[in-house]
């Protein structure tokens, strides 16, 4: 039984592993797109995606994860990522030229 409250504890640290690459992925892709294309594609203006991004991102590194006392603040870190990559990153690609390669 003990190795099952061990698991737990892994399975959170993954997530939190893999939530600060996201986060900074999101970051990133933002700051190299251009300002224009914000606008055109409908979505909020690029230095708002930046601070939502860049925000989150620090939410991400300096919250512990799951585990932390700031657990609500780490999930609407994660969803504002994950709401960029999903919503917004594909909308960017679509305006500017870009589509599905496969």
């Amino acid at each position: 039984m003990s190795w099952l409250s061990h698991l737990d504890r892994w399975i959170l640290l993954g997530i939190w592993l893999l939530a600060i690459p996201v986060g900074g992925y999101a970051f990133v892709h933002a700051l190299l797109q251009r300002a224009d294309a914000f606008t055109a594609a409908d979505k909020l203006t690029k230095p708002a995606w930046l601070g939502i991004t860049g925000a989150s991102l620090a939410m991400l590194v300096l919250f512990e994860g799951p585990r932390s006392s700031g657990l609500m603040f780490w999930i609407a870190a994660l969803v504002a990522v994950l709401v960029y990559i999903v919503d917004v990153r594909p909308a960017l690609i679509t305006v500017q030229g870009g589509g599905q390669r496969w």
